[in-house]
């Protein structure tokens, strides 16, 4: 499989603890909704469905951060996964988040296509 980097947003469009930026992404055949988030300076991605009940989590558009910042909840259920890792930190989850591969550079995020998307095992 070819590495495809694709842009997802400018860096100045995520915020650490902030609003998530949506994009596609095709997983197990389908194409599923994915987000791109920016945790203590860092992006990270996810599949945006959560590991108790395959339904996307954010409770508004783009909204997966708890009130501190430091979680991300599933809207339906109260999962909470750690931002950095997609780790289980508590309620209902049955494993990790999907995690997908992004590099930064010069003020693009990007998806990198070649990574496949796997769940984590926590």
């Amino acid at each position: 499989m070819s590495e495809e980097i694709i842009p997802i947003c400018n860096s100045a469009d995520l915020l650490s603890g902030g609003k998530a930026v949506p994009f596609d992404v095709n997983f197990a055949g389908q194409t599923c909704t994915a987000f791109a988030i920016r945790f203590q300076g860092a992006v990270h991605a996810y599949l945006n469905r959560c590991t108790h009940v395959a339904m996307e989590m954010d409770w508004q558009p783009g909204q997966f951060f708890d009130d501190s910042g430091k979680w991300l909840l599933c809207s339906t259920h109260g999962a909470a996964y750690k931002p950095d890792t997609g780790e289980c930190g508590g309620g209902p989850c049955r494993g990790g988040l999907v995690k997908i591969a992004l590099v930064e550079q010069d003020g693009v995020v990007h998806w990198q296509t070649a990574y496949n998307l796997k769940p984590l095992d926590f």
